[in-house]
């Protein structure tokens, strides 16, 4: 049996392929595929923005050829011998899972000591550093099957929670960077709810944000991105001000975030844009003794001017740099995102639905005004939009 494809060989070229599928080895998993997410992070290779943990002893390039995605749903099709999911029972062939989207040793220090997963000193990444040129091959999920190594954390998925929200699961454990931010507030004597959360840049990882902020306490979230469509679903999640940053300055958005915070700012700002120049924007936005989430500089597009005094020092700013998601992060995002099921418009996040055969169509399409998530579905014929209770089966 042989699987279809969409193996990145470099930057802006995409080539749809087959490859054997293999047997499950011993302690391995291969998943049939559901859907696959198109990652900020695809987006940047595609650009041939490639250099990721920059400055580190984890710097490293994309590995082309490459078949991208790391947020990924699907369905156990083999298991090789006992392989156990993170809730302790064994996996069998017809579960539905939500794999890790990487793979730690479990032996440096980084490991041993508690750190996140993503610090591993021998890390590897589905669809990123794990190139296709590497037996067995299928080691990313923009592809009808994917090959899971041993040891990759697999988290079963809620039967309620459909697949077009399960996608996100990889994204909302992103989120742990609000968490953290909390307890920074509560370590300073600051209440950690009712907090003015600021969230820049509502792609699928900014409105993740916006939902966690929400559903954790958040008194007041506000957002800004260039995109209206993204604007006005980041208001339908949860936002209660947005400001388009392509028609208003830096200047009107302080002013007008100020108007709404008491002269003081975001208590806790999360700059998940993409580009380097919104890390002065959170300076300018954060409330004295608030704290900047930064989670959107994991690809290097270069540095910016900061002033360590009068920037963070004077104003007590705490910064957190997030570089992916944890581990212990993926079950309680399954759990929350299963409990707002009807309650809470989840599933508008995924906008667009797309067959594996054009990935170029989709990665263009992820990048548009009327796109939030785009996923790519190797059982789909034909293009489709998601909406409303369409994505929910």
């Amino acid at each position: 049996m042989h699987a279809r494809a969409a193996v990145m060989k470099g930057p802006g070229e995409i080539a749809i392929e087959r490859f054997a599928v293999p047997e499950a080895e011993e302690g391995s998993v291969v998943l049939q595929m559901s859907l696959a997410g198109i990652c900020g992070t695809d987006k940047h290779s595609f650009r041939g923005e490639t250099t990721q943990y920059a400055g580190t002893q984890h710097e490293r390039r994309t590995a082309f050829p490459v078949i991208c995605g790391h947020e990924n749903v699907g369905i156990v099709a083999d298991v090789g011998g006992e392989v156990l999911a993170t809730d302790g029972s064994a996996l069998r062939v017809g579960d539905r899972v939500v794999p890790a989207a990487n793979v730690a040793c479990g032996r440096c220090y980084y490991c041993l000591n508690g750190y996140p997963y993503y610090m591993c000193d021998h890390l590897e990444n589905y669809g990123n550093s794990l190139s296709c040129s590497r037996e067995p091959h299928l080691l990313g999920g923009w592809s009808e099957y994917l090959y899971l190594l041993p040891n990759t954390p697999i988290f079963r998925v809620p039967p309620e929670l459909p697949d077009e929200v399960a996608v996100l699961t990889e994204v909302m454990a992103v989120t742990h960077g609000i968490d953290t931010a909390q307890a920074v507030l509560a370590l300073h004597g600051r209440p950690s709810f009712g907090y003015g959360a600021l969230v820049l840049g509502v792609g699928p990882l900014g409105l993740c944000h916006v939902v966690k902020a929400r559903l954790g306490g958040a008194g007041k979230i506000f957002a800004t991105d260039r995109f209206s469509s993204r604007l006005a679903l980041a208001e339908e999640l949860g936002a209660d001000a947005v400001w388009n940053v392509s028609t208003t300055s830096s200047d009107e958005r302080a002013e007008a975030l100020l108007e709404r915070t008491h002269g003081r700012g975001a208590e806790i700002v999360v700059d998940c844009s993409g580009v380097p120049e919104t890390f002065e924007e959170s300076l300018r936005m954060v409330a004295p003794g608030g704290v900047i989430v930064e989670v959107g500089a994991f690809v290097d597009l270069g540095t910016v001017g900061v002033n360590p005094s009068a920037d963070i020092c004077a104003p007590n700013v705490s910064i957190i740099g997030v570089g992916g998601e944890t581990t212990v992060s993926y079950e309680p995002s399954l759990d929350l995102m299963a409990a707002q099921i009807g309650r809470y418009p989840l599933e508008k996040i995924v906008s667009h639905r797309i067959p594996l055969g054009t990935v170029v169509t989709a990665l263009q399409l992820a990048q548009r005004d009327e796109a939030m998530q785009v996923v790519l579905d190797p059982r789909g014929q034909s293009p489709r939009q998601v909406s409303g209770a369409e994505g929910a089966r």
